[in-house]
């Protein structure tokens, strides 16, 4: 082994090199002592596994011993994995419980086995005459949906209001804009990227890596940018959606019988706290259409809102600014991660590349840790005798954790911290990764004012308390319309009704977030109560729903079936199981609101199930549950 490869593996993750271990030799003593790793609660495990130096070198050693068995030609790669074993070894792993409900979505998450549907033919059928997709938007949800359509060798469109690629991560280009989920969960499972240089990536490398699994699966040349549907109008006679398509300020109609919407939920800029804001003679912008040309030198500067974009890009508007002045609603809870700006080394990239298993068992630790675990802890306990500040022992073990860390970094700052102590329950709203949140405060030029927004003056802003203060620039990190989903386009379905008076303007509904009745052949990505709130990556929930999209058109062609309508009954009986699974979480909390609810205080947005369940919901097309046409 060259001396690169040694000092790799000294940086390696111990349980992770495990697993490797116990599946490239098919012995499972790596699976019982010495060598088991010891339970922890971090976000990134500890790559110790908590096992002594002696027993770590063990598993370096015997793990180097099989890369040069695997160099020499001595040694292969096995291509199959026992189901039964594969769950030993996910507990093993995480020193924890993981049921076998777990194994068949984790195989394939991994890439163990095959997640994609496939026709029932050794070769494609013949298509109906004009059977085309139209898809809507260019985002990470609808790159997935174009992949899978051209795998299946379905003729598609894609249409994007930007003129790239991306979506949420062409339209935010603010200071600092990135993910809070690590990017090596933040992913394809179809397209693991083993070169991330950091483990919460910024806006630049997450667009790259759109970029090149767009371009790998060639997928470009059948994306019209610059271009936005602004109708879909269901034609009873010919089983197709009239969609009018805007392009270059020109209007045309085209008929598809197939639309998948993927235009996510956070992509129309909410200005409604900042009311007057078309009167101000300042410099302002929503922090979504950043405007760089703007400079915030010396300038007094207003940022209105405190929620993930804010928390990302205040502490460059703080350096930059004269002063600054944060107006809040209400504060937010903010979780420390020391790995949010840690780089990836070359030697874990090379781990990631070289030895066998070790980024499937890597990205499985990532899934565990930011996945489920979390949901029981924010469900109501009846007995919990304060349920005013958290829902149960282990969501107030989780308040205490982060109020111990407030204090820390406001210490000797009472008036600080009278406005950034939630009095809600910890996940009540999103939950925020600290970006140097709390020394940003502290700084000298930067006043928070624990206020909402009256309105706003030609010269500045008038808080709810009644004080007027001049600014030269306003930004906006005022969210989004997330309740007006799919509102900028006209869908009528069968009955002419349009889409957004059957949602009420905020009220948005489907089957599994994925289908509506009285909107045939009309499938959504990303759709209501889809969002992932718990932790986790909303990539996984678009492919769930995509997998479940291409089910149902596979079925289609092959059944010769026209149109498929989900039937109400299953809709409405899914939708309140979504209802009174929320009445138990966090997010229902009575008194606390955020963008996850609407005016009637209704949760249109999280997901309130374990991704094991909308995995096995949306796993396969269930022709029963809808009307269908042939």
């Amino acid at each position: 082994m060259s001396a690169t490869n040694k000092e790799a593996l000294t940086e390696a993750s111990i349980p992770t090199l495990l697993m490797c271990l116990a599946q490239l030799t098919g012995d499972d003593k790596w699976l019982r002592e010495p060598y088991l790793p010891r339970r922890d609660t971090n976000l990134f495990h500890d790559e110790t596994g908590g096992l002594p130096d002696e027993v770590q070198n063990d598993v370096r050693a015997a793990m180097a011993a099989v890369l040069d068995e695997l160099n020499a030609g001595s040694r292969t790669v096995p291509t199959d994995i026992d189901p039964e074993q594969f769950v030993t070894m996910m507990r093993t792993c995480v020193a924890e419980q993981v049921t076998p409900e777990y194994a068949p979505m984790l195989l394939e998450e991994l890439g163990f086995i095959d997640r994609d549907v496939h026709w029932s033919t050794s070769l494609p059928p013949t298509l109906p005459a004009g059977f085309r997709v139209l898809v809507i938007g260019a985002g990470f949800a609808g790159i997935c949906a174009a992949i899978k359509l051209g795998q299946l060798g379905i003729p598609y469109v894609v249409v994007e209001k930007n003129s790239d690629i991306g979506g949420t991560w062409f339209d935010n280009n603010y200071p600092e804009a990135g993910v809070d989920t690590p990017n090596h969960f933040y992913s394809y499972s179809f397209a693991p990227n083993s070169r991330w240089n950091n483990y919460f990536s910024k806006r630049a490398e997450i667009s790259k890596y759109a970029h090149d699994v767009a371009e790998h699966h060639n997928i470009i040349s059948n994306i019209q940018f610059s271009t936005e549907v602004s109708s879909l109008h269901w034609n009873n006679k010919t089983a197709t959606w009239t969609a009018s398509i805007v392009s270059n300020s020109s209007t045309r109609s085209e008929e598809f019988p197939i639309v998948i919407t993927a235009v996510g939920q956070l992509n129309r800029p909410n200005l409604a706290p900042a009311r007057g804001i078309e009167e101000f003679n300042g410099a302002w912008f929503h922090s979504s259409q950043w405007d760089h040309s703007v400079d915030l030198a010396g300038k007094r500067v207003a940022v209105i809102g405190t929620g993930a974009s804010a928390m990302q890009f205040m502490r460059t508007v703080a350096e930059t600014a004269g002063e600054v002045t944060i107006y809040q609603r209400s504060p937010q809870w903010i979780r420390p991660n020391s790995d949010y700006h840690r780089t990836v080394s070359d030697s874990t990239k090379w781990l990631l590349e070289h030895v066998p298993f070790y980024a499937e068992w890597y990205r499985f630790g990532l899934f565990w840790r930011f996945g489920d675990g979390l949901l029981n802890t924010l469900r109501r306990d009846p007995e919990w005798p304060f349920p005013e500040r958290s829902m149960n022992r282990h969501n107030d073990r989780h308040r205490e954790q982060m109020t111990d860390f407030i204090l820390a970094e406001l210490d000797g700052r009472q008036d600080l911290l009278e406005k950034c102590l939630p009095t809600y329950p910890p996940y009540g709203k999103r939950m925020l990764v600290d970006n140097e949140w709390f020394p940003t405060l502290r700084r000298n030029n930067v006043h928070l004012v624990a206020e909402a927004v009256d309105y706003i003056t030609t010269t500045g802003i008038v808080d709810a308390s009644g004080t007027a203060t001049d600014f030269d620039v306003i930004i906006l990190a005022t969210g989004f319309q997330a309740g007006n989903l799919l509102s900028p386009i006209d869908i009528r379905g069968k009955s002419g009704t349009a889409l957004r008076e059957v949602w009420s303007t905020d009220n948005p509904k489907a089957y599994l977030g994925i289908t509506v009745p009285d909107y045939p052949n009309m499938f959504m990505l990303v759709g209501p109560n889809t969002f992932v709130a718990h932790g986790g990556s909303i990539i996984f929930q678009a492919e769930c729903a995509m997998r479940y999209v291409s089910d149902c058109l596979v079925s289609m062609v092959q059944e010769q079936i026209s149109s498929v309508e989900v039937r109400s009954d299953v809709h409405d009986e899914y939708n309140n199981r979504v209802d009174a699974e929320h009445d138990e979480l966090v997010w229902a909390h009575p008194g606390l609101h955020s963008w996850y609810r609407n005016a009637q205080g209704r949760v249109f947005s999280p997901m309130p199930w374990r991704f094991v369940d909308y995995w096995k919901m949306t796993h396969d097309f269930t022709q029963s549950e809808y009307v269908v046409t042939r």
